[in-house]
């Protein structure tokens, strides 16, 4: 039993080690997903709002140049002010669009290699652990089977001392309750005395009565 104990505690030891390690890689993974997602959202979201902005400064184009045909040239020479301010402030969202769509790019290439990393030396620390495990496997073996044998004892011994205990109490509760069966016996046999008693006094008392009556008949 022990020897099948030392086979089968480094391949489990093995297998918890490895399904940890995937563990971990598909929660980095999701965690990547998720950033993903949430980055694309947000993209899409800015760009829907640079749509949006873009439509409305169409329409306002269109109404300066409305008001344009219609004003005089102060009126033109402000429009065409507020119109390359708008032209400006255009240019400097697609330039910062463009900036943060390359930021972007950045952020998710440096988390592949960060991640592609940690499987390299993921890899590395597997075949560090096979070469090591190969090494030290028979002192291990001959480690655990000692702790096991001994870890055995120990527990047969814990269980030898904690059944004795119950044992003893169980002892002692069953002579408590055979005690107290004898004392509730004792008062059973002495209530029922009492109440032959009293039902006799109480039939010679009936008697006694009746007679009385009789006589007095």
């Amino acid at each position: 039993n022990f020897t099948n104990c030392t086979t089968v505690i480094p391949l489990t030891f093995q297998t918890n080690v490895l399904t940890e390690l995937r563990k971990w890689e598909l929660s980095l993974i999701e965690h990547h997903k998720l950033q993903m997602r949430q980055e694309k959202e947000k993209h899409a979201a800015h760009v829907r709002q640079l749509g949006s902005e873009i439509e409305n400064l169409k329409e306002l184009l269109h109404t300066y140049e409305i008001s344009i045909g219609r004003k005089d040239e102060v009126v033109i020479t402000n429009l065409t002010q507020a119109l390359e301010r708008q032209k400006e402030r255009i240019e400097l969202m697609r330039k910062f669009t463009l900036w943060r769509i390359k930021h972007v790019k950045a952020k998710q290439e440096e988390y592949a290699n960060r991640i592609a990393d940690r499987q390299f030396r993921t890899a590395l620390m597997k075949k560090v652990w096979a070469a090591w495990r190969s090494l030290s496997e028979e002192k291990w073996k001959e480690k655990v089977a000692k702790a096991c044998q001994s870890r055995a004892e120990d527990v047969c011994v814990q269980l030898t001392n904690d059944y004795e205990a119950k044992i003893a109490e169980l002892t002692a509760t069953l002579e408590q309750t055979k005690a107290e069966i004898l004392r509730l016996h004792s008062e059973r046999e002495q209530y029922e005395d009492t109440m032959k008693k009293a039902f006799m006094r109480g039939v010679c008392a009936l008697n006694l009565e009746a007679m009385t009556m009789f006589q007095g008949k």
